[in-house]
């Protein structure tokens, strides 16, 4: 793999060094955890992600009613770059990346939590964007707000208070390309988070050509997941990752369809022990050019 595209989140850009994923217990926190540290003397920054593929509007369930403090940010718009052959949600400019946290109130060394409607996708996008262009001290609400609401806790329609100064430093978190997934289907583990189907090439309902770059092996969202939409445990997750051969002293790497489900991929790799790249491009980047190869069917 060509060095400066997968490397330790800690490090600098150059460094191919395997990375070294992060303590579980710094990954998530609970609904319960989280109201604890609202009401304490230091409460972390809240971000509220809700987003759907095709809408409507996260902003307006946001409006209707979030956790206390939150501030919303619009995956599509405000922590993604420009669609094209890059991919559906590219990586955002840096200047512009930090503006939005800045707004968000995010700071510098100062606790950040982002939670969505419970399915974990712009949470975990938007954790993983968070981790890369350098804040290192960001959770993700396991099970969202729909987890805290279950608990019966406050929500709140007011607005979040002071900005933030929050300096966006990008590389600091595994990242594929073009090359460097091509290379990771032959040589390591590239996962396929996608549905089945669409891994298998059967259907493909939103990019232009259905199947899967050539020797990845599908690993379907849905199985990190328990029924409520939180993270299954990290023994749990590491069995089923070990089970496709997701080998820690080896390189693994995580696509989908842009690059957001695969983000929650990263993060139950993360919580299982293993380091893994996100190719934030996936298959919209790889099949915006239609001499890359193409694999159908369940063969690796």
């Amino acid at each position: 793999m060509r060095t400066g595209i997968l490397r330790r989140m800690t490090s600098t850009p150059g460094d191919s060094t395997h990375p070294q994923a992060p303590d579980a217990a710094t990954l998530l926190v609970t609904a319960a955890g989280l109201a604890a540290e609202l009401a304490g003397p230091n409460p972390p920054a809240v971000i509220d992600a809700r987003w759907r593929l095709g809408g409507p509007p996260g902003i307006d369930d946001y409006n209707a009613g979030h956790i206390p403090g939150a501030a919303y940010i619009d995956l599509s718009h405000d922590i993604s770059g420009t669609p094209g052959p890059e991919g559906r949600h590219p990586l955002p400019d840096t200047a512009a990346f930090q503006a939005v946290m800045r707004a968000a109130g995010v700071r510098n060394g100062h606790a950040v939590v982002v939670y969505d409607d419970g399915d974990g996708l712009p949470a975990a996008r938007t954790w993983w964007s968070l981790r890369y262009f350098g804040h290192d001290n960001v959770r993700v609400l396991d099970g969202g707000f729909r987890a805290w609401t279950a608990a019966g806790l406050d929500t709140a329609t007011g607005k979040p208070g002071a900005a933030g100064d929050f300096t966006a430093s990008p590389g600091h978190m595994p990242l594929l390309d073009v090359a460097s997934a091509e290379a990771l289907g032959r040589n390591g583990l590239l996962l396929d988070v996608r549905t089945a189907e669409r891994y298998r090439g059967e259907t493909e309902p939103i990019d232009p050509v259905a199947g899967h770059i050539p020797g990845a092996v599908n690993a379907p969202i849905a199985n990190t997941a328990n029924a409520d939409g939180t993270y299954r445990t990290s023994a749990e997750l590491r069995a089923y990752f070990d089970s496709l051969r997701a080998d820690h002293d080896g390189e693994v790497g995580a696509y989908c369809g842009s690059g957001v489900t695969a983000a929650r991929g990263v993060l139950a790799l993360a919580l299982a022990g293993i380091p893994a790249a996100l190719y934030v491009g996936s298959w919209s980047n790889w099949v915006a050019d239609s001499s890359r190869p193409i694999a159908t069917g369940t063969a690796r």
